[in-house]
């Protein structure tokens, strides 16, 4: 669940201002309720300045005198306070050292298992060269011996929705591929 920004001077605030249980305040602020109950004897945060939730923007007023009435019922954080989840990944990608020397063992996967993926679907994916890619295919790489067909995924070297989205384009591209002879062939024939 997501909680507020600064969970502590938010619960700071609801302690002093609101009559909510600890538990609901530790619910919304992702705090434990003795750790709720420990700043509301001033054991904990004494000195720290208390943070409105309604004022900046993470709760409502209203959600709390709702909250109030009804002690089993729980704060809801606003959708605005929720920020949005953006991964996307533009450029070349940095892959860790420790995770290179599995970039054939994906590769040799990605050959085995899907071989209507491109070879520049294959560099996109894991990152690597299509000097490599053909190195792997034709098992003339220098570490050919000792390559196994690893999921690409599990490597970390991409995604899951990467990869069915690089998988789903191939398929397509494969689809159409096989329809355009099919209509140039009946133009050659007529």
């Amino acid at each position: 669940m997501a909680t507020p920004l600064m969970p502590k001077a938010t619960a700071v605030w609801l302690v002093e201002n609101t009559s909510l249980t600890f538990e609901q305040i530790a619910d919304f602020c992702g705090l434990h309720a003795l750790e709720v109950q420990a700043i509301a004897d001033g054991e904990v945060a004494m000195q720290m300045q208390g943070l409105d939730p309604v004022a900046n923007g993470q709760t409502t007023a209203e959600e709390i005198e709702r909250a109030q009435k009804d002690p089993e019922a729980r704060l809801k954080l606003s959708p605005q306070a929720i920020p949005e989840v953006l991964v996307k990944h533009r450029g070349p990608r940095y892959t860790p050292i420790a995770k290179r020397q599995d970039k054939p063992d994906a590769i040799a996967w990605l050959i085995k298992n899907h071989p209507e993926l491109t070879d520049a679907q294959i560099t996109k994916l894991v990152g690597t060269t299509k000097p490599t890619i053909a190195a792997v295919r034709d098992r003339t790489h220098w570490n050919a011996s000792n390559i196994k067909p690893r999921h690409p995924v599990t490597l970390g070297l991409c995604t899951l929705a990467e990869l069915d989205k690089a998988i789903a384009r191939a398929n397509r591209a494969k689809k159409t591929e096989e329809a355009e002879p099919s209509t140039a062939d009946g133009a050659a024939a007529g």
